[in-house]
């Protein structure tokens, strides 16, 4: 891939005006790779186009789109809900001959470092960096008016990188090229000449090596080690594996090659989870699932089996004209919810200069086959099932899918009615829909990895066919 031009003014006719203040990022362009759930490449190229006004190009290696975008759109960039980590490209190869004799393989990757264009691409990590810095000012205000205290802790269940494909082997490696001394000559040079106030900073770095493929003489380890040595050779930056200031990529996927620099930390979706279980969904995988629903304003939406909330709160958010409930049968469930919809009231609370409306959400316990809603009233369901794995069993499934199936059959609107319900245990799924082809019409299946596992979101449309009224109990 070319390097990205920078955009140029056209010097027009007469005097040219007075210069103004130089806006951040200027005329500078970036390619940006972004890793999006395996499976959800479209729906987050449909994203980027319609709030960036950006063509994506989906990759061949499952799970990243590249998209180009000026670097002054960067904080809506930050902002997109379907992607997990971005980074800029320096340079893409889609078609690079490996030499097959590991030492001669090696050592082309440490020539390249020399080749690639990296000075835009660091133009784009300082100025992204300097928006992380802008942030982390505004929280620390944020913090000191009152805000919320609590910590944001992560765990529980995340997507892996899904790049296992049959007859493939993959594998990823972190390498610091082994620490040296460090020159000065820093990439990351302010650029305004007052260096001789205090030392210029000598960046940190590590190279982080992902490669899929079985052709390949070496592995990741080597070619983080390597490339490695010859970027730090290159820059006279630091070696430092934990505490690094610039994170390089080099994604390998059998004969396509891509460098990079890392613009987050971490993943963004973690964004909303404070209180997790055993099976907490990512939201970008939320967002997918009820992306591919297009939800409508005033839609009802339910997830009834919300486990801690992971659905409802991404849809609440992203689509607060929807009205979204929420239950399901564990109380710890409920609660772990309920803490994570407060969480989230706190943190719109303290963004500057909003006023706090509240989300459209509200949660219940209750259960699942048996639910306190009017048939025929629901417009959308979404739903993370019961795996059968660290949740109930293979063998509950059986009675459990047919029955849940049924029930969200009956609150579901007959005819524009939809629901996209996730699974692993896809014959049991498959058994339970064949079953109920006069309520549920099968539509798109995307395939996910979800935590190892080979997971299903199946997209089914509400048939006209009117479902049996609820009897009343009492």
């Amino acid at each position: 891939m070319a390097e990205p031009e920078a955009d140029t003014a056209t010097a027009g006719q007469g005097p040219a005006p007075a210069p103004g203040p130089p806006e951040e990022g200027a005329g500078l362009a970036a390619v940006i790779g972004a890793t999006v759930p395996t499976g959800f490449e479209l729906t987050a190229a449909e994203e980027v186009q319609e709030k960036l006004g950006s063509v994506s190009r989906i990759s061949r290696d499952r799970g990243k789109i590249y998209f180009e975008v000026p670097a002054r759109g960067l904080p809506q960039v930050h902002r997109l809900r379907s992607v997990d980590n971005l980074f800029v490209v320096v340079q893409e190869f889609k078609d690079y001959q490996f030499k097959e004799n590991k030492e001669d393989a090696l050592k082309d990757l440490e020539d390249l470092v020399k080749k690639l264009p990296w000075t835009d691409p660091l133009k784009v990590w300082e100025l992204n960096n300097s928006l992380k810095k802008k942030k982390t000012k505004r929280k620390k205000h944020n913090l000191q008016s009152g805000a919320s205290k609590e910590k944001l802790n992560e765990d529980g269940e995340e997507e892996g990188t899904d790049q296992k494909d049959a007859g493939k082997r993959e594998d990823c490696a972190q390498n610091a090229a082994g620490e040296s001394q460090a020159g000065s000559g820093s990439a990351s040079q302010a650029g305004d000449g007052k260096t001789s106030e205090r030392e210029v900073k000598v960046l940190k770095f590590r190279v982080t090596c992902n490669r899929a493929g079985d052709k390949h003489s070496f592995t990741s380890n080597e070619a983080a080690r390597d490339f490695g040595g010859a970027v730090q050779e290159h820059f006279q930056w630091k070696a430092d594996m934990t505490n690094f200031d610039v994170e390089v990529l080099l994604n390998i996927h059998n004969n396509e090659v891509v460098v990079g620099i890392a613009l987050t930390e971490e993943s963004l979706h973690r964004r909303n989870i404070t209180h997790f279980g055993p099976t907490t969904l990512r939201s970008t995988l939320a967002y997918g699932m009820l992306r591919l629903c297009d939800p409508q304003p005033t839609d009802i939406i339910v997830d009834p089996m919300c486990g801690t909330g992971a659905i409802p709160i991404e849809g609440a958010t992203e689509w607060p004209s929807c009205y979204h409930i929420a239950g399901d049968n564990n109380p710890q469930a409920v609660k772990r919810a309920a803490n994570n919809i407060c969480s989230l009231l706190k943190k719109n609370e303290n963004k500057e200069s909003s006023t706090s409306l509240g989300i459209p959400l509200d949660i219940i316990q209750w259960d699942i086959c048996n639910l306190p809603l009017r048939t025929g009233s629901v417009d959308i369901i979404v739903t993370d099932m019961p795996f059968g794995k660290r949740i109930g069993s293979k063998k509950k499934n059986w009675d459990l899918y047919p029955a849940c199936l049924t029930e969200m059959g009956r609150i579901c609107t007959p005819g524009t009615g939809r629901a996209a319900l996730l699974t692993q245990d896809k014959k049991c799924f498959a058994k339970a829909l064949s079953r109920m082809g006069h309520i549920w019409r099968k539509g798109q299946t995307v395939w996910v990895n979800v935590g190892g596992l080979h997971a299903a979101v199946y997209l089914l449309k509400r048939t006209w066919e009117r479902a049996e009224e609820k009897r009343s109990f009492w």
